[in-house]
């Protein structure tokens, strides 16, 4: 498990936002100082096991365990993980498991497991033994028996009825922005009357859809989520974590603000579209508590503008789409916006949070450029990543007076270069420069256009690390196509001498030797969409599929990069930021994964 959040005072400066502001002013004002559990052991076992130091922040991180997570919800992942840990406080990682026809275990693991890459964890010092750590890893399910106690308690109160309406009846009966809703005709039951229904509900005395708990609000309400919500739905359905055990679940919007109340979150932080659904999140905890199940002071939920950017979707069920129709090889597919994706493709934990906290916590919907995934990412690699050589689209260069220069076709220059050139304590890599060399197909030119400064007939160029070169032309194959360029060695240039300045040039290449390079697979990845936006306004996001968001080919890599381990990350020179694939690298036949260039030169 992951280690204990710091303290806040071991945190470092961190932009201003609201949410700051709020959870600043709320220490400050001593808000939830006193709080305590007012329920019963029963309720919420995990609060038996000690003090719960009231006053500490508490967030959470509630998905759903029906599938992968995607961008948007790292950038959760980071807020409410980040804020917890910025003010000593602690992030509960809770699965809102509510819905047993959609959710499965393969999907809770993989929740944890992205959390924890992400950099994140859920064990905190225990206020009872601060050199012990609790874990806050929590479970909705976990909570159904006080869920449906607290049901009960709203039907005896009059504040809820069993609805015996169908779906479509209830949905016509629930107006519009317009038009006020109609009460059901089951809305004036008894409480007696009600308690029964229910109970025959919990009972599995009634087919799925037959009947829901509704709260009892305001049918007229101007906020349509007041006009008698559902609380309860009748699902014959098997639950990954309670079994049979039940035969009626909550609806989300009942669950969550019980389970934050239960936790003693203190700031329930959520995305815009909650906002709507806050009324009666307090509506139903202000009732629970007049009731003596839940204790004042309550969690108060607050809103964020979701992480919206181009040149993703980050809607489930598309999503599914994608991976079910074959678009894409699967959820970690390396284009896909899923954190099994970008983890594949080889962004890091660190550039993840680096956007996260640039993007900020506003009111304000916006929409984020994809390249600002790309920038943290260089941002972040940039001091970290060692440096290559390698070719992607290889041609052969001959060096055709290389025998004559160094007396044997079969000579080798022993050439280095800095792993990282504001690293020296990484050290040198060692590649030799022999007769034949693999450079870029694009550094040469029959006709140069303006401003091309590699090789041409006449031309020359640096081999980097190596000897000035003068290129002589090029052979080409039955279809006209280059096969091979050649040159000629200017001796006593190699980099490094005293003769190397001896000739001046304006154009430098990246090569790898043949007799030295390592072969690879390639996989150059892009975007997935050539539309900023493929799935607004009703677009066929299918038809904004990128043809070109991967390219596999072959490529050889200088020989400091022989014996690579899954998930190493480089810069390969002039290329961009590349890394061993998680999955299908093996050193013996390296499979590698572009994550993005040196700098955005992305067009559709």
């Amino acid at each position: 498990m992951s280690a204990p959040f710091s303290d806040a005072a071991s945190a470092a400066v961190k932009p201003a936002n609201f949410l700051r502001t709020i959870i600043e002013r709320d220490l400050e004002a001593g808000t939830y100082a006193q709080r305590h559990f007012a329920g019963t052991p029963g309720d919420a076992a995990h609060h038996a096991a000690g003090p719960l130091d009231a006053a500490r922040v508490r967030t959470r991180f509630p998905p759903e365990p029906n599938g992968y997570l995607h961008i948007g919800h790292a950038k959760s992942i980071c807020l409410n993980f980040g804020l917890a840990r910025d003010y000593g406080g602690v992030c509960h990682m809770r699965f809102d498991d509510t819905n047993p026809e959609k959710e499965e275990q393969e999907y809770v693991d993989g929740i944890l497991d992205a959390v924890r890459w992400l950099g994140f964890g859920w064990d905190a010092a225990d206020p009872a033994s601060p050199d012990q750590t609790r874990s806050h890893l929590y479970y909705a399910s976990r909570y159904f028996d006080f869920m449906y106690r607290a049901a009960e308690h709203l039907i005896e109160r009059g504040l809820a009825y069993v609805d015996e309406q169908t779906p479509e009846e209830m949905r016509r009966n629930r107006g519009d922005f317009t038009t006020p809703g109609t009460d059901s005709p089951y809305r004036s039951r008894s409480p007696a009357d009600n308690l029964a229904r229910f109970r025959e509900m919990r009972e599995g005395r009634h087919a799925d859809g037959a009947m829901v708990l509704r709260a009892k609000i305001d049918m007229a309400s101007p906020n349509i989520n007041l006009r008698d919500p559902a609380l309860y739905r009748i699902k014959h359905a098997e639950h990954h974590a309670t079994g049979n055990a039940w035969c009626i679940y909550p609806m989300y919007t009942f669950a969550h603000p019980i389970e934050d109340a239960l936790e003693q979150i203190t700031h329930s932080i959520c995305t815009l579209e909650f906002e709507d659904q806050r009324p009666f999140y307090d509506w139903l905890l202000e009732r629970l508590a007049e009731g003596g199940l839940l204790a004042q002071p309550l969690p108060k939920q607050y809103e964020f503008a979701r992480l919206n950017m181009t040149y993703i979707i980050t809607s489930k069920r598309k999503l599914k789409q994608l991976v079910d129709e074959g678009h894409v090889s699967g959820w970690d597919d390396p284009r896909m916006p899923t954190i099994v994706g970008l983890r594949r493709r080889g962004y890091t934990p660190e550039s993840l949070q680096l956007l996260a906290e640039r993007t900020g916590a506003s009111k304000a919907n916006s929409w984020i450029d994809y390249s600002w995934l790309d920038i943290a990412l260089r941002d972040d690699l940039e001091g970290k990543a060692a440096r290559a050589m390698a070719v992607i689209d290889p041609v052969k260069l001959v060096l055709t007076n290389w025998a004559e220069v160094f007396g044997s076709d079969d000579h080798t220059e022993a050439c280095s270069a800095p792993a990282h050139p504001q690293r020296p304590e990484l050290g040198q890599r060692q590649f030799g420069l022999g007769r034949e060399v693999w450079i870029e197909r694009d550094d040469y030119a029959e006709q140069p256009p303006k401003g091309f400064f590699r090789l041409f007939p006449g031309n020359k160029v640096r081999l980097k690390y190596g000897y000035v070169i003068e290129c002589t032309g090029a052979e080409r194959d039955a279809d006209g196509q280059v096969s091979a360029v050649l040159a000629r060695v200017v001796p006593d240039t190699k980099s490094g001498t005293p003769g190397a300045d001896s000739v001046k040039v304006k154009g430098v290449i990246t090569w790898v030797g043949v007799h030295d390079g390592v072969a690879a697979e390639l996989r150059l990845y892009d975007r997935l969409f050539s539309d900023p936006q493929p799935d607004a306004g009703g677009k066929n996001f299918l038809e904004a599929l990128n043809p070109a968001s991967c390219r596999v080919t072959t490529g050889y890599l200088e020989p400091s990069l022989r014996d690579l381990a899954a998930d190493q990350r480089f810069q390969f020179e002039r290329h961009g930021y590349f890394v061993t694939d998680r999955l299908d690298h093996r050193a013996e036949s390296p499979v590698i994964n572009r994550i993005t260039g040196l700098k955005d030169g992305w067009t559709k």
